[in-house]
């Protein structure tokens, strides 16, 4: 019984829970599409809040909109989140501010 419980234990820690399941920088972008509502959501104030300095139109829903739109357009296998968010970044200084 020790043994199991030990066993139980082990692997209810090892179970990831969603401190581990935020989309972080590093990732893949090809993890965007399959992310939660509650991760996407997450993702996007954590960049709204720390892009929103280089730009008031950088912003969460700004953000959303954005990654949404590259995430699913073309093949994002090698970019990663990080990659994603530089390129909303240089498309929103593109336009002018004008959307």
């Amino acid at each position: 019984m020790t043994r199991f419980m030990i066993v139980l234990l082990f692997f209810s820690a090892a179970i990831p829970g969603p401190a581990w399941a935020r989309l972080k920088m590093d990732d893949l972008a090809s993890l965007w599409p399959r992310a939660s509502a509650d991760d996407k959501i997450d993702f996007t104030n954590r960049m709204g809040k720390a892009m929103s300095s280089l730009s008031p139109d950088l912003n969460r829903e700004y953000f959303m909109r954005c990654l949404e739109e590259t995430a699913n357009i073309g093949d994002t296998k090698q970019l990663t989140m990080s990659d994603m968010v530089r390129t909303c970044i240089s498309l929103q200084g593109g336009s002018g501010g004008d959307e």
